[in-house]
């Protein structure tokens, strides 16, 4: 097995392992030692089906069942990330991290790539531990403090849903009622490090204050967070599968294929209660 960092920040590829054939105790230490260290890691040239696909995440922990994306037929535990060639919007498009709008957050995403256009669908990544540890101690006083309220309503909720591009790839708009609230900033369960826990697509507000009060701070962390050379870009092969930490990183689905075919599977595993 070859562990090739993408990027001093973030994220690692891995080579010569074949999760289809099976992967001793041994080497999946390796990989997960990995995935705690980068952030973010992409396993390349498997070919998997759904049953191995779901077999490879429950290394890592239980599956989450999302309940608003369209899930593969006979696998309620696969969500399907579609794109066709006539749909103009796709699917998570805006920096995010996934299912921070629950109050038990989504571990990490494992998201395994079958049809990719002939150019472009990269994802970009960033890195909340470096956004944390490069902020002023005042600003950290302040944040250390606080804590934020995250929400589904306004992503998955009927409003959004009135869209019909949406509405096709979507469900269960009447279940977008979750309001979780986290800490600002966390401990990250397994790596002990300090992590600034907020997103543009999810986070609201500041628990206790307005949405109006919330929003300058918002958009100043949202911007530092982004900065370039915090993160990395996954480069998808078909065959690809990466697996991300959503309590330590956003992603960005770009949307730059206009007219082709994108389709993913994405599987998601159950994480552990957020402390400050």
């Amino acid at each position: 097995m070859e562990i090739r960092p993408i990027s001093e920040s973030l994220g690692a590829e891995i080579l010569g392992v074949d999760f289809a054939a099976g992967i001793d105790d041994g080497t999946f230490a390796r990989i997960r030692e990995a995935f705690h260290e980068h952030g973010v890691i992409v396993i390349r040239d498997q070919t998997l089906t759904p049953d191995q696909h779901l077999a490879a995440a429950r290394r890592f922990g239980a599956i989450n069942v999302n309940r608003f994306f369209t899930p593969v037929a006979g696998y309620p535990e696969v969500a399907e990330v579609r794109k066709e060639p006539d749909q103009e919007r796709n699917i998570g498009s805006n920096w995010h991290t996934d299912h921070s709008y629950d109050e038990v957050p989504a571990l990490g995403s494992m998201l395994y790539a079958l049809e990719l256009p002939p150019a472009g669908g990269d994802t970009l990544f960033t890195n909340l531990g470096l956004a944390w540890e490069t902020l002023s101690d005042g600003l950290k006083s302040v944040l250390a403090k606080l804590r934020a309220v995250h929400s589904s309503r306004h992503v998955f909720g009927p409003a959004r849903m009135a869209d019909p591009d949406l509405r096709a790839r979507f469900r269960n708009a009447e279940q977008a009622v979750q309001d979780a609230v986290h800490p600002v900033v966390i401990r990250h369960p397994e790596t002990g490090r300090r992590v600034l826990y907020v997103n543009p697509s999810f986070t609201v507000r500041f628990d206790g204050w307005t949405r109006e009060e919330s929003k300058p701070m918002l958009d100043w962390l949202f911007d530092h967070a982004v900065r370039p050379e915090f993160g990395c870009r996954v480069r998808w092969r078909k065959g690809s599968l990466a697996l991300w930490d959503n309590r330590a990183t956003w992603h960005m689905a770009l949307n730059d294929y206009p007219g082709h075919r994108r389709l993913m599977h994405r599987v998601t595993i159950e994480g552990t209660r957020l402390s400050a």
